[in-house]
């Protein structure tokens, strides 16, 4: 299983962004979302699907980056329940 971290900046205020969720969501085995403009997605898929499908539901002023983390050094400040859910997916 791969995680792919989903990062965004969407520049339409008020535009309703339920299908980016949606897809994000739906298409994932398992999401985790606690920090805002920022998923975790637990995938089969590469980088490549998920920008494919980000682009289908994004307007064209939108930006994204996809991600995919692996187990390398990394470091941040997130509650137990997000390590916890990192490792669960990592392959």
């Amino acid at each position: 299983m791969k995680i792919m971290l989903i990062t965004y900046d969407l520049n339409k205020p008020g535009k309703d962004y339920d299908s980016l969720y949606l897809v994000i969501k739906s298409t994932s085995k398992a999401w985790w979302h606690y920090l805002d403009s920022t998923w975790l997605v637990a995938t089969q898929e590469d980088v490549g699907y998920w920008q494919r499908k980000i682009r289908e539901v994004v307007d064209q002023n939108d930006h994204f980056l996809v991600v995919e983390i692996t187990k390398m050094p990394r470091q941040g400040w997130l509650p137990q329940k997000a390590w916890d859910w990192i490792k669960k997916y990592e392959s």
